[in-house]
């Protein structure tokens, strides 16, 4: 004869089982908004200074939320030829620069967190390495970012100057050679994205 007490144990013993052949999952995927993120190549030149806008940019990052957070990825593509300055003649000498026609993507890929310190109201500056690629060429950088973190988005800003030399990239001139670009770019970033 079944008693009420077996069928209890037998029910909890299952449960006990299930709970524990369940994985835990703690990471959460978010992937890039490209309508609601805005990335900016700045520089100099011995004209004026000039702006570049990323018009197509894909990436993804995943947080691990089991205890205290993490970044366990994060990657971001910009398509090299969706730099625009609204000016023809600038971009073509930017692509020509990075090489286009064989390098299709600016690429950054996340190796380490450095740091990732809160302050306050799931906001938090995180310092993360990486290579970023541009035209071919591989760097170790140091990004640090101001991260805001919700349920349902993740946004990144941040702010990075490099010479354009360190990737073997030949700073663009115009009008023959009578207008040089300086060496030095800053990329400014507003980065969404959307779980």
């Amino acid at each position: 004869m079944i008693t009420t007490k077996n069928i209890t144990k037998t029910l909890l013993s299952l449960l006990f089982v299930f709970i524990l052949s369940t994985p835990q999952v703690f990471s959460q995927t978010y992937n890039l908004n490209n309508q609601a993120s805005k990335l900016t190549v700045s520089g100099t030149s011995s004209l004026h200074d000039w702006d570049i806008d990323a018009e197509q940019q894909k990436g993804q990052i995943v947080l691990n939320t089991s205890n205290e957070l993490k970044i366990e990825k994060l990657t971001l593509d910009v398509t090299s030829e969706s730099l625009k300055s609204g000016k023809g003649g600038m971009d073509k000498n930017t692509y020509k620069a990075l090489n286009t026609g064989k390098h299709k993507s600016i690429t950054f890929q996340l190796t380490e967190v450095k740091d990732i310190k809160s302050s306050g109201n799931d906001n938090y500056k995180t310092e993360v390495v990486g290579n970023l690629t541009i035209a071919g060429v591989t760097k170790k950088m140091t990004l640090n970012l101001d991260m805001a973190v919700s349920s349902s988005k993740v946004t990144l800003n941040g702010k990075k100057a490099f010479k354009m030399t360190d990737f073997g990239i030949t700073p663009p001139k115009a009008l023959l050679g009578t207008i040089t670009t300086g060496d030095e770019i800053t990329i400014t970033f507003s980065t969404v994205l959307n779980k």
